[in-house]
């Protein structure tokens, strides 16, 4: 278990480590199965940290709900058709990727 410290100290760096990109960027992660798609609105940092962690029975729970899932091969062309913009953090060897949320 990580200090309070050590966690806002992790939370800091994940989100210096968060950028907006394009999906087409992303492209030759998803070939390779390693991009977890995190719902939209959905705590990004919290889930990197429990992957950071090992949290195990946090992420199967979020699974289970569906707020953190692979990429379907539908959400995947969806992405690309549209180019769409999400919200990237590289934790190796995943890669976590959320649909920007819309303006409007």
């Amino acid at each position: 278990m990580q200090s309070t410290e050590d966690t806002n100290e992790l939370i800091a760096r994940l989100n210096g480590e968060t950028a907006k990109i394009e999906w087409h960027q992303l492209q030759k992660h998803y070939a390779t199965g390693s991009v977890i798609a995190v719902e939209k609105g959905f705590d990004l940092i919290k889930v990197a940290i429990a992957l950071n962690e090992d949290d195990t029975e946090q992420v199967k729970q979020w699974l289970a709900e569906g707020k953190v899932s692979d990429v379907s091969n539908q959400q995947a062309q969806t992405w690309y058709d549209q180019n769409s913009l999400v919200w990237a953090l590289v934790l190796p060897p995943f890669v976590l990727a959320q649909e920007v949320k819309s303006s409007g």
